[in-house]
């Protein structure tokens, strides 16, 4: 009955899936991982929000190998509102990690703190270079790695480059 009732739940979900990511098994995972506590941008909607601020939570380390253009790092584990301080509450913000769960913790901080306009970018860095996205390096030259987090993790990551350090 479980399983029934699983598949049943997966299969009403697929279109939305197949909406937000090429890669269905990488979808249900995201799917798993998230509330959607932050409401959700797709890769595509984010081209499409040239005034979007975008927010890197992941570790400095994951940072310098590669983001997205134009990003700035905010961090996960030490993250602090004094990083965005300079944000007027109402600015749009996307927020994003390697999949979307730390991405959609910090998000939720930055709600209650009184933050309105934010987004967690769906699949997040993972996602956007699957679809073949440009990343680029601490200088901002265009790059091919990308820090996969762990092997476990990595294995989301089919474009790019990986690293692990």
């Amino acid at each position: 009955m479980k399983i029934a009732l699983f598949m049943a739940l997966m299969a009403l979900s697929l279109p939305t899936l197949a909406q937000r990511t090429n890669n269905k098994a990488f979808g249900m995972m995201v799917d798993a991982l998230i509330s959607e506590s932050v409401p959700v941008v797709t890769c595509n909607e984010l081209k499409q929000m040239p005034e979007a601020v975008r927010l890197d939570a992941r570790e400095r380390k994951e940072f310098d190998v590669s983001h997205l253009p134009g990003a700035r790092w905010i961090g996960y584990n030490d993250f602090d509102l004094k990083r965005v301080a300079d944000l007027p509450k109402t600015t749009p913000i996307v927020v994003y990690c390697s999949v979307g769960f730390r991405s959609e913790k910090v998000g939720e901080k930055l709600q209650a703190a009184g933050y309105t306009n934010i987004h967690n970018l769906y699949g997040s860095i993972f996602e956007w270079v699957n679809q073949g996205n440009q990343v680029v390096d601490s200088t901002d030259k265009p790059t091919q790695y990308v820090h996969a987090y762990s092997r476990t993790w990595g294995i989301w990551l089919k474009r790019g480059k990986k690293i692990y350090e």
